[in-house]
């Protein structure tokens, strides 16, 4: 059975730093893209950063370049978000995702999610 669990969320002030780690199971994961996903409350989901199969491939949302690294590391099956200069913006709930399950399902459907997603949380 496929299992992502991320972790690393948790309540930072504005201008802190984050790592997200998300931990793949039950798949081939050095064969997939990875992609973050970010809900807020009241806010339609959007993605944050993705990264393909082998990591030579990385494309950001502009409102987080500069800010946020993706990364991988295939042989411990896990995908990385480094967070830098956190804004309250950034405050939502941050899901891995496969791209392939994104591409099948979209972004607003829970299909295409795995694990829980991890809290983040900027606040003074």
């Amino acid at each position: 059975e496929v299992q992502l669990v991320e972790s690393g969320g948790n309540m930072v002030q504005p201008g802190g730093s984050l790592r997200l780690s998300c931990v793949a199971s039950g798949f081939t994961f050095s064969n997939y893209d990875m992609t973050w996903v970010r809900q807020a409350p009241g806010k339609e989901p959007e993605w944050v950063a993705k990264i393909n199969s082998n990591g030579g491939r990385i494309v950001y949302r502009d409102f987080v370049k500069g800010r946020f690294t993706i990364s991988r590391d295939n042989a411990k099956n896990t995908l990385y978000l480094q967070m830098s200069s956190l804004k309250p913006e950034d405050t939502a709930l941050y899901h891995c995702a496969r791209e392939e399950d994104l591409n099948r399902y979209g972004l607003g459907d829970e299909h295409a999610y795995w694990g829980q997603g991890t809290q983040v949380t900027v606040s003074s």
